[in-house]
Order: C-alpha cells, then structure tokens, then sequence
C-alpha cells in the first residue's frame, strides 16, 4: 500500500482545520491532493483526458458542482487585475496555467478589511478594495488551487495567457 506524502497528510489536516491554505504546484503532481475534496480527481482527470492546444474559450459543465472555464485572453496589468481582487463563498477555484506566464495577486481574507461592494451570491463572488501581500507566478503544467479564504488578482502578465479555472462547489 502506498502512503500518501506526510507534506500531503499535515496540509490536509490543515486546510480541514483552517480552511485557508492556498496550494501551488505542478500537474505533474496533482495525485497528491485528490483526497482533499470528492471533485479534485475528476478535475484533473478531465486535464488529463483533453488536449486543451485547440478548445476555445469556454465553460464546459463536467457534472454537478464541477465546472471548468477555459480562458484564452490578453495579460493584465497589476492595476486592472487588482481592481478585481476577488474570492469565493461557494466554490474551491483550481487554475491551471496552459500557456504564457501568469502573476497573480494573493492575501488571506482575515486580513482584507476593504470590501468593494456587497457578496454577490448569483456569481459567488465578493471583491476586495485592498491589496495583495504577494504576487506569485505560473507557468505551462502548473496550478493553484484557492479555497474560499484565498483573495487573489489572476490574469496578471504580458501576451496571451491560457489557462482553466475548474469551479468546485463546496
């Protein structure tokens, strides 16, 4: 029987009693955070089973409480994509950079003190005047996988960013 990685074990106990850990990773190793939610294994399933080098943009519903967003689309400046700093009540967002360098905005919502407006419950969205306290990067075959206490500021970079943004219903 093969154990599960102890690094894998200690974020799931974690994020099960914090719910606030933002994961960043390669495809290459998407096995190891199946078990962190029922969805996870059909959604990268569904990345290993596709060749995304032709699909154009779209939302493309897997079943129920998954859906996938294929997006092809021109990088943002800090400021544009900072103007949308955002997170989610209802879903788990895993976004995968297919092609191009993406930055992306990142703060923990305890510390976001400027709300932009009310939650808006229709689109499962609540946007946050505030700014990140980190940017990080992905490139082709990595992910980040943003629980709902994750604030973050996608579609930074230069050039044409792909990319999917698998929904996963909490």
């Amino acid at each position: 029987m093969k154990l599960p990685n102890l690094w894998v074990v200690m974020h799931l106990v974690e994020w099960q009693d914090n719910s606030d850990k933002m994961i960043i990773d390669s495809l290459h190793n998407a096995s190891k955070y199946t078990n962190l939610h029922p969805l996870f294994a059909k959604a990268f399933d569904f990345i290993r089973q596709n060749d995304f080098a032709t699909i154009e943009n779209d939302v493309i519903e897997i079943e129920e409480g998954l859906k996938v967003i294929v997006n092809t689309a021109q990088g943002k400046t800090r400021e544009m994509s900072y103007a949308k700093f955002e997170c989610h009540n209802q879903h788990i967002d895993i976004q995968v950079c297919l092609q191009g360098t993406e930055t992306m905005g990142w703060k923990p919502r305890e510390k976001c003190t400027k709300p932009k407006g009310d939650y808006n419950s229709e689109k499962d969205v609540l946007f946050f005047d505030d700014v990140p306290d980190m940017d990080f990067q992905l490139t082709a075959g990595q992910f980040v996988i943003f629980f709902p206490e994750d604030v973050h500021a996608p579609m930074i970079g230069e050039g044409i960013i792909k990319k999917l943004v698998f929904k996963v219903k909490i």
